[in-house]
């Protein structure tokens, strides 16, 4: 009984952790940086530092000058034009001066400032982004290759794993989310920004309906159209409001978190309850959950320009991609035996 109370106290700290968020000022409303972006763009210069390009027009045609003086084909293509960097180069001179006057950072377009590296905006969460990618194609392969090599097949040739087209399935949707949120990282526009949240919210809405089938062993298909299609209705009703209505930030991290809050109870419930071989492993996957999602809801300025709370949450999401392999592992391994034993 009490080891249960625990598990429900954890539940309620997840719950707890996912509802709260510490508020910031915005920078980008403050008159002194507002008149720098305005000065820059007339003059091309903030102090000491010019832009070329700030001699052409935000679509990148040429105002004056021939076609060769036109922006690098690289920063075409990562749309940056006057006003980005203008909006940069104040919002750092303004850092600097809150730093010089003993002013706290404060956030611009809902943003902490962030120093670029070779034009990449957040370049640790870029970084983490594409080394969680690596950790979650070696547990896919790792995962494929003891299904199909190491354990018995039926005769058909099929797994005797039931959740193995759910999960082959999950390794893309996580991999191709992890991708976008890379891109959108590198540089944060209109386009990767709709692509980082819709496959964000698919994830999501898979990881759920994975945590559902899995925790409850549903089998029947009937039950399972029941369990997928409300879900899918959320997850699409969510992507073609943030695509097609409004592209809301706020919006897509309340639902977001929302659907992980409830995949992290239903995790949290099995973990606390199963007799699974590798429990501990779930256990730990489920607590240390808890911790990330509470990182990611702890802002705070970034450390040296480079480490915000999203950074701390996509490298604390690696050991987490590794974890959750090994248990897939282990749990491919359990259900095939006492598949095998009924099959006898």
């Amino acid at each position: 009984m009490a080891r249960n109370l625990r598990w429900v106290v954890l539940i309620v700290v997840t719950v707890s952790c996912l509802v709260s968020a510490l508020e910031a000022s915005e920078g980008d409303a403050d008159p002194l940086y507002k008149s720098c972006v305005d000065q820059c763009q007339k003059t091309g210069c903030v102090g000491d530092n010019c832009f070329q390009h700030c001699k052409f027009s935000a679509d990148g045609k040429a105002i004056d000058g021939p076609w060769y003086m036109q922006e690098p084909l690289y920063l075409r293509w990562k749309q940056w034009d006057c006003q980005s960097d203008c909006q940069y180069e104040c919002m750092m001179t303004r850092e600097e001066e809150r730093k010089r006057n003993g002013e706290k950072p404060t956030k611009y377009f809902g943003k902490w400032p962030l120093k670029h590296v070779y034009g990449i905006q957040e370049p640790v969460s870029v970084a983490f982004s594409a080394l969680d990618l690596a950790i979650q194609f070696h547990g896919w392969v790792s995962y494929f290759i003891l299904v199909y090599y190491n354990l018995p097949l039926q005769p058909n040739r099929k797994t005797y794993y039931e959740y193995n087209g759910l999960l082959h399935i999950y390794a893309i949707i996580v991999m191709n989310s992890l991708f976008w949120s890379g891109v959108c990282h590198s540089r944060d526009v209109e386009l990767t920004e709709r692509l980082d949240y819709s496959s964000a919210t698919v994830l999501a809405g898979f990881s759920l309906i994975l945590a559902i089938m899995r925790s409850f062993s549903i089998h029947d298909k009937s039950a399972k159209v029941m369990v997928t299609a409300p879900i899918l209705v959320v997850v699409a009703t969510h992507i073609l409001y943030l695509n097609f209505y409004n592209l809301d930030e706020g919006l897509h991290r309340k639902v977001i978190f929302g659907i992980g809050a409830v995949e992290l109870v239903v995790w949290g419930v099995w973990a606390a309850l199963t007799s699974h071989p590798s429990k501990w492993k779930l256990r730990a996957f489920f607590v240390s959950s808890i911790l990330t999602m509470c990182i990611r809801m702890f802002d705070f300025p970034p450390y040296k320009g480079y480490v915000d709370a999203h950074a701390l949450w996509r490298a604390a999401g690696i050991p987490l991609s590794y974890l959750w392999w090994s248990f897939v592992c282990d749990d491919a391994v359990f259900r095939t035996t006492v598949l095998l034993k009924k099959s006898k």
